[in-house]
């Protein structure tokens, strides 16, 4: 049996003739750029997310940096993230021009450590005094502990902006993720649970400065062309990705609940194999998670052996992520050595990502789980 790790190709069957008819309008009307369709979508999914303003980007990373640099983030600040997290979350807090601070993450939920955070915070006075920002990441579309996240950010008066660019639609206590923070940025980068047919991203906030100044940031630092009020980028959220992403946005809620159906099948066929621990013990009480990702733990050291031999038997699987950030070539200036983050190092090296997409069907769901314990158990 063939189990693709994902398989864009069915959801575009579903909307292709929706998408023929958006792109045909958008043809006849030529407006490719800053036009009705992405002004459409930007109403669509602030409302879908419960916020008053919603500013759509050319990709997750732009948001990031972006959102840091409208709400006032710059040199000498200090923002402080997760280290289990892409490097497009590092890289933004650079690139606006601050200086990142990394804390481990939990073992269960493998989001920030809010435990790990407040013993940080309470013991440099010199990096409370100087943090003036905190980023959750909800990684792998389950939401970070947002209720203990906020109540130290409000302690230290750390703005929070929440990378939610792997959590569209994904819940935490009834509030959508991305919707809690100062602001909240997505990616919709093809692959991700609402994902466009390119790149793309999103800034969305209820705060009405920091939106206006999103907006002229992503276009050159203008309200109104050829007056710039700033220095800005091109970094535009262009008609007819939004024409794609307002047409799957419709089938987002039911795309999500398939992937939550079939996370609870893996779950359960999981339990029942030794050397192997299923992401839903660590789902926080009263989350509603979207599973982006199906990461798993292997109790042995076994990852890449595992990985090697479902990819002989068919199947697709990916590893979120194999080399820590601060591990990595491009932030060793970091200064943080190999044991830093014990947590995330030890997951960098145990955990694997299987199939995982709302069409994925239960006999390959069965297949899957059958091949890791074939597998463990040899």
């Amino acid at each position: 049996m063939k189990v693709p790790f994902v398989n864009l190709g069915a959801q575009h069957t579903v909307i292709k003739d929706e998408l023929e008819l958006a792109f045909q309008r958008i043809y006849d009307k030529t407006a490719f750029m800053m036009g009705p369709s992405l002004a459409e979508f930007e109403e669509s999914y602030a409302a879908f997310c419960g916020v008053s303003h919603a500013i759509g980007v050319a990709n997750g990373t732009d948001s990031l940096t972006l959102a840091l640099k409208a709400l006032g983030v710059g040199p000498g600040d200090k923002v402080i993230t997760a280290a289990n997290t892409f490097i497009a979350t590092v890289e933004a807090i650079v690139h606006a021009g601050a200086t990142p601070v990394l804390v481990d993450v939990d073992s269960k939920t493998y989001n920030i450590d809010t435990a790990a955070l407040k013993e940080l915070l309470e013991s440099d006075s010199q990096l409370a005094e100087e943090a003036k920002a905190i980023i959750p990441v909800h990684l792998y579309g389950q939401p970070a502990n947002m209720d203990g996240l906020m109540a130290i950010a409000n302690e230290y008066e750390l703005i929070v902006l929440e990378d939610a660019c792997q959590a569209h639609g994904a819940e935490y206590k009834g509030r959508v993720a991305g919707s809690m923070g100062r602001a909240g940025c997505f990616s919709f980068y093809p692959a991700k649970n609402l994902g466009a047919y390119g790149d793309g991203g999103m800034v969305i906030t209820d705060d009405e400065h920091v939106a206006t100044t999103l907006r002229m940031l992503r276009d050159h630092g203008s309200r109104q062309k050829y007056y710039h009020d700033m220095i800005g980028y091109n970094s535009r959220l262009d008609a007819l990705q939004a024409a794609v992403l307002s047409t799957k946005l419709l089938y987002l809620d039911e795309w999500n609940a398939r992937r939550r159906e079939n996370a609870a099948l893996y779950d359960d066929l999981l339990s029942r194999v030794d050397g192997v621990v299923p992401p839903g013990p660590g789902v926080l009480e009263g989350v509603t998670p979207v599973y982006h990702l199906y990461v798993v733990y292997l109790e042995r050291r076994v990852r890449d052996e595992l990985a090697a031999f479902l990819k002989e038997q068919g199947v697709g699987v990916g590893i979120h992520y194999p080399i820590p950030v601060h591990l990595t070539e491009a932030f060793k200036s970091l200064g943080y050595a190999e044991n830093s983050f014990p947590v995330t190092e030890d997951r960098a090296g145990r955990i694997l990502s299987l199939p995982m997409f709302p069409e994925l069907s239960q006999d390959q769901i069965e297949y899957v789980v059958e091949q890791v314990a074939i597998f463990l158990a040899g």
